[in-house]
């Protein structure tokens, strides 16, 4: 194969890499869990892993789904703008780090509109593994950012101990 060929090849995979990707934060969106659920590595019951911020490890398929389940169940609306999005490769292995700019809501008090809007920002890696079927997530983990607020208050209280 040639250098030009390899590079073509790769290209393709890092693009598929990112559709994958893209295609597990609209299922999210969209509260697809069914889609979602093909989107995980499938026969890895043991294996798969998920941290979302804030939770413990979350191990095997099944516990990993369920907890995407609870999320949207009580979950009105979310939306992702991820941004410094990252592809690194090596054979069947592809780690995608992001930034995940989160704006979600709840049901309001009344229950007639969407409740108040809050933003967040968590980074985040994403582990995908190759399968006759395309690119499926194997890992991920969700981490927040603190905001400087959050980060100048906790000086503060260090300080002042």
């Amino acid at each position: 194969m040639s250098g030009r060929d390899e590079h073509a090849e790769a290209a393709a995979d890092i693009a598929a890499v990112e559709q994958a990707n893209t295609a597990f934060y609209e299922a999210m969106e969209r509260g697809d869990f069914e889609e979602l659920s093909g989107l995980w590595l499938p026969g890895e019951d043991l294996t798969v892993s998920c941290v979302h911020p804030g939770w413990p490890v979350l191990t095997g398929r099944g516990e990993v789904l369920r907890s995407y389940a609870l999320i949207m169940a009580n979950t009105e609306y979310i939306q992702f703008f991820l941004t410094d999005v990252g592809v690194s490769m090596t054979g069947d292995t592809a780690v995608v780090t992001c930034t995940e700019n989160i704006l979600s809501g709840g049901p309001a008090e009344d229950g007639n509109a969407l409740g108040p809007l809050v933003g967040q920002l968590v980074v985040a890696t994403n582990v995908f593994r190759r399968t006759p079927d395309g690119w499926k997530l194997w890992s991920h983990h969700g981490s927040p950012v603190l905001t400087e607020s959050e980060s100048d208050n906790e000086d503060d209280e260090e300080t002042a101990s």
